[in-house]
Order: structure tokens, then C-alpha cells, then sequence
């Protein structure tokens, strides 16, 4: 079964296809390795197509027969010239003596002869021969002589090309140096009998003792003995009747066998070579039947491989392993059958060797990678199962037995404890050598121990628990009486397949046990929360939910799944309203859906207080992702807050108001002078101060802690700096401390500006309270980064090391300051940073004991 994880790798899988191919393609093209396989099959080919010869073609052939009766090699020249007479007076057509005449004659009476025969002729076509004349010469080209020259209808070169495995196959139809000037000996003969007009023009220059050589041909050769063949000496002899000699086109030349020059061709191979007259009478046969095959470039080969590979590559993923075998096999056979029908009907060959291995190549190729993807998919699987391992699903019986010791010492608070297995101490030592054991796997207690005997892993231990000196309760000893311990005595023995692929079976076998038993854990684990969770898929519509959240909306669970999120909040809760932003909870689902920003509310569910986070839930890369709901029962935490809430009510009225008074009552009697001395109503009225202010400090604290955003509006630093500055000017006065304030305006930020206000004159009263008199406290206002700065240095003593990581704590003062400073409640820096900290700032101190102290409030900015 196919799975949408599975598509990125198989789309990689079709370029882990094509690039190889490709690869593969590129090197067979670029080097010679199917070279050998090209060659059997273009011989293969000409084989199954040969050429019929045209009707007037005929060998004239110096063979056995001929020498035995004319004598050896060389024969004069006046012989050729009673040949060619011979020929003519029979009425022949063109006759290429394929003989060379690069030297004069002995006899000069004989050249003259021969070129009298042929100008009375007036069609004889000689051959000439470019080689070297000497092994460290350059090439040159040999012409008959000059007499035989003027004389012959045309000259013609007489090379054939040999390939790597030494066969002859092709020509070249123009060569010569410095230009490839002379036509083939075909072509000559062919402009002689009037098939052609013309030889291909020659197209390249070069140097004059450079080989020019173009127009290269394959040739398709006749069958064996197709060309009429006539001795030599039965021509010359006159046994040859006028009538098979009367029009024919005729190649004169040696046949002999260890005779002059011999070809082994595609027909003939190295057995049975053909003579180089023959060789020529058959280019001469396939020029005349328009036979002559063109080779190609590369690019049309190269097409062929690469189209043969999009086809592979598009194909191959799309169909099962049997059609991609039977595509492969007819790809490969594609190459073949185009290079046989382009050589057939266009003259064309085509090296179908590369695109075919390319495609003969593809399925086992295809297959290993499909074996790989299939194994890596395998493995990763079995990785992924094998670290969900991880995951505490394992029964109480996997667990050691030592570990197991050490768990229950942990859990139970034992004193001490021992293990023994098979006889031997393993852990501590138990007090008792020897011991009767009633039943295994049952706990047995006494005073200060308990202990038990159980089998497992093919051994019996003995594990016992040590306990205070005055024993243990009920509830321990209730709880070991439950612990399943005993595995028994028999256990099964799996055997583990050394086959590589029982290997694999079984492992997916215990990581599909795995995962069963992991889903169950898993299951039963949401089922037991504390929380009632609920899931959604992409349209908000419940899939799954736990028990809690059945019993708290008391609405059976079968009747929750399937329902929309937005229905059971909108009509399952009563009291309940959507969160501020939305008109309605249906906005409020689509908003997290959409927006993916979580949401946060709280619910009232009767006498019950549900806070409720909503969040996306992606549950696998190619799905929509859904929702995921959690509902907390904080009905205890909004109680407890409800309660803090009084007490702040209660110390901010009950416990201000009558010390306002006092105050009050105190300044009226200290005004008036009656029945207390000003020094006593003075000291009241420090204490009563210090209450008050005791109680400020607390309830400032209080607002602090319950600051939220809701509260923030927009602010400037400067004027809040400003404006504690102001208020704390007459302590300052009081003291003769001058306050300085420098700073930058437009710092604007998102905040409450009475808490920061207060928290500034917070850190300015201390100062000016640990400052000297006649000193100076300066305040600036910057910008750093997105923050805005409030520092407040003073001139006082500064504060020890070990005291700064404290000051920030609550009810915390300065050690060395107690007795000789104001005294107070430790509150006023712990509100500084917890107004800071509900800003999203934060605040530092830098201080030297001795040279005063600098408070620094990061807030941060509006962009």
C-alpha cells in the first residue's frame, strides 16, 4: 500500500533512475566499449540485407589459373594491353584495372602499348596509392606513370578502411593529400558508366602532406560468387564468348589466393577475406543500387539513449515489476530494430548498441532501486519503532532485578535491601541465611523486612527490603502484595532465522507487538489524565476525546465524536463567551485553523472553572492539520486567587483606613500640645508612617503581579521619569540632594505608565535613602537596541557582592544597612522587577562597595 511519505522517495527515485542511465549513456557514447558490439551487429545487419549486383558487373580476375599459365608476377605490360583490345573488341564498358602502375616499365615500348590500348578503349580507369615511400617519409601519392595518366578515363583511390577488430568495412569516397581530390575507384568507375555524375565534392584543406580523407560510406556487401566472375587468361584467350563481355562494367585484378591485397569483410570475415578488386566491384555494386549506407552523428544516437530514458524514467515508476521487465526488453530491442530499418530503407547506420544497453540496463537497475528504496523504507521504519522503544511501555516483569531493587528503595523509603540470585549475593546481604518461602512470587513481611522468591530470565532470585526500626504501614506492605513478580518457571525459546529476511519479518513482527502495546499505553494514558483533551481534524469536527471531558460536559463520548468544536462551546457551556477579538466561538476555531496562533480562555462549566487552549495539530506532513484542545480544571486555582484577592482588599481598606486616621488623629494632638509629649507623638506617628507605608508597599506589589496587557496603553519614558522625579523632589530637598535627570524624548512604549511611574520613584527613594547629604542621584532616559533605559545612579555605599543577587528578592534588605538606614519592607525592588518583568523587560544592578550604586530598567519599545 502506498503512502503519501512514500512520494518524496519515489519522485528521487525516478533521478536516482535517470541519472545513472544518463550517466551510463554519456560514457558508452564517449568511449569505444560498445564498440565490438556495434561491429557484430552492423554484420549482422549487412548480412541479413545483401545487395543484389546490377546485371553488367563483372570481375575480370587474376587468379590461380591465370599465373600458372601466363607465369609469375609481373607480367608485361603489352599483356594488359592485348587484354584491354580484347575487352574492346568484345564491346565491354568501363574497365578498372585494378593494377598499379606507379613505375615505368623495363621496356618502354611496353607502357606505350598499354596506353595505346587504353586510349583506343577510351574507358579504363586506373588506381593510385598514397602511402609513404620510405618508413620515415611523409606520404605521397602514387599516380601511374605520366604516359598512363593522360591516357586513362579517370584514376581513383584504391583504400579501404580496416576497423579496430581489423575488419573492412567503409571507405572513404574522396582522399587525397592536402585535399581530398581523388573519388574512390567506385566512384570513378561509376562516373564512367554513367550511374553518377559526379563524386561528393571534396569540402576540407590541409597541409599538403596531410591525409585528407571525407565522405565516409558503409558498404553492404553482395552474397559470395553473386559478381560473374571471367580468368584472365580465358579473356585473353578468347574462351569468353563477345556476348557475356558486350556492355559490362569490368574490375580487372589479382584473386589469387597469397596474391596482392585482401580485405576480411562483415560477408567473409578473416577466413575467407576478399581480394581488393572485389571489394571495390562490390562498393561499385552497392553505389549502383543506391545501397551505400551514411553513418550518423552522435547527436541522433544520443537522442535516441536520452528519449529511451524519459520514456524509462516516466514509465518504470507507474507500472508493476513484470511490465517494466516487458518495457525494457522491447526498449531494448527499439535501438536494434531502428538502426536495422534506418539502414534498410534510408541508408543510414545508426549504433544501436549504447541506447540499447541503456535500456537493457533500466529494469535491473530499476529493480535494485526499488529493493533499496523498499529496504531503506524498511529500515527507517524499523529505526523509528525501534526508538519509540524509548517510550516507557515495557512491562513490570522486563524491568532487572537489581534495578528493580534499587526502585522499590526509592519508592517505599526502605533502609536497606538485598538481591540474591541463583545462590550468589548480588546486592546487600540478607539477614537470614537460609529461608522457607511458602509460594513464589508472594510477599512475606515481618517486623523490619519483607521479602520474595520469583523466576525470571531463567533464573530465582530473592529480593528483600529492610525497613526502619519501626517497620513499615499497611499501605507499603498492601502495595509489594499487588507487584506481579513472578514470571514463572517455563519461558518459551524464540529461535532467531539466520535468513536475512526472517531477520527482517521478525523484527517487524516485534515492532508491530511494540506498537500495539505502545497505542495501548498511549490510549490508556489519555484516558487517565488529569485534562480533558479533545482532537479535530481539519474541518473542526471532534474525532477524538477522553473520559474527562465526557464527564465534565456530561455528554456520552459516542455523542461528542463527530460533533463540531464550535457547537459543543457555543451550546455545551453555559455562561460562556468568546474570547475578546471574536464574535463568536464558530470565529474563534476558524481563527486558530486559519491563523495557526493558539488560543487561550477560560470556560464556566456550572459550579466548575475550565481554562481552555486550543492549538493547530499537524498529524503527519500530508494531511490538513487539525486541532488539539485541552481543558484544565483550575476551579482550586481561581478560588485560592479569589481569596488573595480579599486580602488584598482587606489590608488596602481594612488596615489603611484606620491608620489614616491615626495619623490624622496624631498630627491634630501633636498640633495642639494636649496630655503627650511631642517627642512620644512624633515616634507614633514614624510607626503608624512605617505601617502605611509597609501596607503600600504590598498592595503596589499585589497590582504588579496582577498587571496583564489589557491594562497597557501608550506612554512616553520621558515624562514617566519626569514625573517620579517630581514626586520624590521635596524628600530630595529635605536631604539637600539634587536630582539630575537627562534623557532622550519620543521613546514610546506599550505599557501602564502609574506602575512604571512608581517603580521609578521606587528606585529613586532608594537612592536618595543610601545616598549622603549634599550628594547627587542622577536618572537618564535612552534608547539601546528596541530597549528604552532608566538608570538611577546615586553616590551612596554602594552594595556588597554577595548582597546583589538578593536584592531583588522579596522582604530582602542590605545586611550592612540595617542600623543605619530607613527600615523597609523589602518590597520596593521586587516590585521593580516584577513590573518590569510584566512589561517584557527586565532590570540590572551595577554597584561597587563604596562608590554608589546604578539601577538600569530595560523596556522594550515600540517599533
Amino acid at each position: 500500500m502506498e503512502t503519501a511519505e512514500l512520494l518524496p522517495s519515489r519522485r528521487l527515485a525516478r533521478w536516482h533512475l535517470a541519472l545513472p542511465l544518463l550517466a551510463v549513456l554519456v560514457l558508452l557514447l564517449s568511449t569505444s566499449a560498445t564498440q565490438r558490439l556495434d561491429f557484430w551487429l552492423h554484420d549482422t545487419f549487412i548480412r541479413l540485407m545483401p545487395v543484389t549486383p546490377p546485371d553488367d558487373l563483372a570481375i575480370v580476375a587474376i587468379d590461380e589459373k591465370s599465373l600458372e599459365a601466363l607465369g609469375r608476377w609481373p607480367w608485361p605490360r603489352h599483356r594488359h594491353a592485348s587484354l584491354i583490345d580484347r575487352l574492346d573488341e568484345a564491346g565491354a564498358g568501363p574497365i578498372a584495372l585494378d593494377i598499379l602502375f606507379t613505375e615505368p616499365s623495363e621496356n618502354g615500348h611496353d607502357d606505350r602499348l598499354l596506353a595505346e590500348a587504353m586510349e583506343r578503349h577510351g574507358n579504363v580507369i586506373l588506381p593510385l596509392h598514397i602511402f609513404p615511400g620510405d618508413s620515415d617519409m611523409p606520404l605521397r601519392e602514387f599516380l601511374p606513370t605520366a604516359r598512363l595518366t593522360r591516357a586513362a578515363a579517370a584514376l581513383g583511390h584504391v583504400h579501404a578502411e580496416l576497423d579496430d577488430d581489423g575488419i573492412a568495412r567503409t571507405l572513404f569516397r574522396r582522399q587525397g593529400l592536402g585535399e581530398a581530390t581523388w573519388p574512390s575507384l567506385a566512384d570513378a568507375v561509376a562516373m564512367q558508366a554513367g550511374i553518377q555524375r559526379q563524386a561528393p565534392a571534396a569540402t576540407e584543406q590541409a597541409a599538403p602532406y596531410v591525409n585528407v580523407r571525407s565522405h565516409r560510406v558503409h558498404v553492404p556487401f553482395t552474397p559470395t560468387g553473386a559478381i560473374p566472375r571471367f580468368s584472365y587468361i580465358d579473356v585473353l584467350k578468347g574462351r569468353v564468348p563477345d556476348s557475356r563481355l558486350a556492355g559490362r562494367t569490368l574490375f580487372v585484378g589479382h584473386t589469387a589466393a597469397g596474391f596482392g591485397d585482401v580485405l576480411p569483410t562483415p560477408l567473409s570475415g578473416r577466413g575467407n577475406p576478399l581480394t581488393g578488386v572485389e571489394f571495390h566491384a562490390n562498393t561499385y555494386a552497392a553505389m549502383a543500387r543506391n545501397r551505400l549506407i551514411q553513418p550518423v552523428s552522435l547527436w541522433p544516437v544520443a537522442a535516441t539513449g536520452i528519449g529511451i530514458i524519459l520514456l524509462i524514467t516516466l514509465a518504470f515508476p507507474r507500472m508493476r515489476p513484470t511490465r517494466t521487465l516487458l518495457l525494457s526488453v522491447g526498449l531494448t530491442a527499439l535501438p536494434l530494430l531502428l538502426s536495422a530499418l534506418t539502414m534498410r530503407w534510408l541508408q543510414l547506420w545508426m549504433p544501436p548498441s549504447a541506447p540499447a544497453v541503456v535500456a537493457a540496463l533500466a529494469f535491473p537497475l530499476w529493480t535494485a532501486e526499488r529493493l533499496a528504496l523498499l529496504t531503506h523504507f524498511l529500515n527507517r521504519q524499523l529505526d523509528a519503532l525501534g526508538h519509540e522503544r524509548n517510550v516507557p511501555t515495557s512491562e513490570l516483569a522486563d524491568t532487572a532485578p537489581a534495578r528493580l531493587l534499587e526502585h522499590l528503595k526509592e519508592l517505599l523509603g526502605a533502609r536497606d535491601g538485598w538481591l540474591v540470585t541463583e545462590g550468589q549475593a548480588v546486592r546487600g546481604q540478607s539477614p537470614v541465611t537460609t529461608h522457607q518461602f511458602q509460594q513464589p512470587g508472594k510477599w512475606q513481611h515481618e517486623a523490619t523486612t519483607s521479602r520474595v522468591r520469583f523466576h525470571r530470565n531463567g533464573a530465582w532470585h530473592e529480593l528483600g527490603l529492610v525497613w526502619p526500626a519501626s517497620g513499615t504501614d499497611d499501605a507499603r506492605r498492601a502495595y509489594l502484595d499487588r507487584l506481579p513478580l513472578h514470571a514463572g518457571s517455563a519461558h518459551a525459546v524464540i529461535k532467531t532465522s539466520r535468513e536475512r529476511l526472517s531477520r527482517r519479518i521478525q523484527r517487524v513482527h516485534a515492532a508491530a507487538l511494540n506498537l500495539a502495546g505502545m497505542r495501548r499505553f498511549i490510549g490508556t494514558g489519555f484516558e487517565r489524565m488529569p485534562d480533558g483533551v479533545i482532537v479535530t481534524d481539519a474541518l473542526g469536527v471532534i474525532e477524538f476525546v477522553n473520559g474527562r471531558v465526557a464527564d465534565w460536559f456530561g455528554t456520552p463520548r459516542e455523542s461528542l465524536q463527530g460533533m463540531p468544536l464550535p457547537r459543543l462551546l457555543a451550546g455545551s457551556v453555559p455562561h460562556t463567551t468568546p474570547p475578546s477579538g471574536t464574535r463568536n466561538w464558530r470565529d474563534a476555531v476558524l481563527s486558530v485553523l486559519t491563523g495557526g496562533t493558539p488560543l487561550t480562555a477560560e470556560l464556566s462549566l456550572g459550579q466548575r472553572t475550565l481554562l481552555f487552549h486550543l492549538t493547530p495539530f499537524g498529524r503527519s506532513p500530508w494531511r490538513q492539520p487539525g486541532l488539539i484542545a485541552n481543558f484544565s480544571d483550575i476551579t482550586d486555582l481561581r478560588e485560592r486567587q479569589r481569596q488573595y484577592r480579599e486580602a488584598i482588599d482587606f489590608i488596602s481598606h481594612d488596615m489603611r483606613s484606620p491608620l489614616v486616621s491615626q495619623l490624622a488623629l496624631l498630627d491634630q494632638l501633636q498640633r495642639e500640645n494636649r496630655h503627650a509629649a511631642p517627642e512620644t507623638l512624633g515616634q507614633i506617628a514614624r510607626l503608624a508612617r512605617r505601617s502605611y507605608e509597609l501596607a503600600e508597599e504590598f498592595v503596589q506589589l499585589a497590582r504588579a503581579e496582577d498587571l496583564t496587557e489589557k491594562r497597557f496603553y501608550e506612554c512616553e519614558l520621558l515624562t514617566i521619569a519626569e514625573n517620579a522625579v517630581d514626586a520624590v523632589q521635596q524628600q530630595a530637598q529635605s536631604r539637600e540632594i539634587r536630582i539630575e535627570l537627562e534623557g532622550e524624548e519620543d521613546l514610546w512604549l506599550q505599557g501602564n505608565a502609574e506602575l512604571l511611574e512608581r517603580a521609578v520613584i521606587n528606585l529613586l527613594t532608594n537612592a536618595l535613602q543610601y545616598s549622603p547629604e549634599s550628594t547627587e542621584v542622577a536618572v537618564t532616559v535612552e534608547k539601546a537596541g528596541g530597549y528604552g533605559i532608566v538608570a538611577v545612579a546615586d553616590q551612596g555605599p554602594g552594595i556588597a557582592p554577595e548582597d546583589q543577587p538578593l536584592v531583588f528578592q522579596r522582604f530582602r534588605r542590605q545586611q550592612n544597612q540595617e542600623m543605619g538606614a530607613p527600615h523597609g519592607a523589602g518590597l520596593g525592588l521586587a516590585f521593580v522587577q516584577t513590573v518590569a518583568e510584566r512589561h517584557g523587560g527586565t532590570v540590572d544592578l551595577v554597584s561597587t562597595e563604596g562608590r554608589g550604586a546604578t539601577f538600569r530598567l530595560y523596556l522594550p519599545l515600540e517599533p
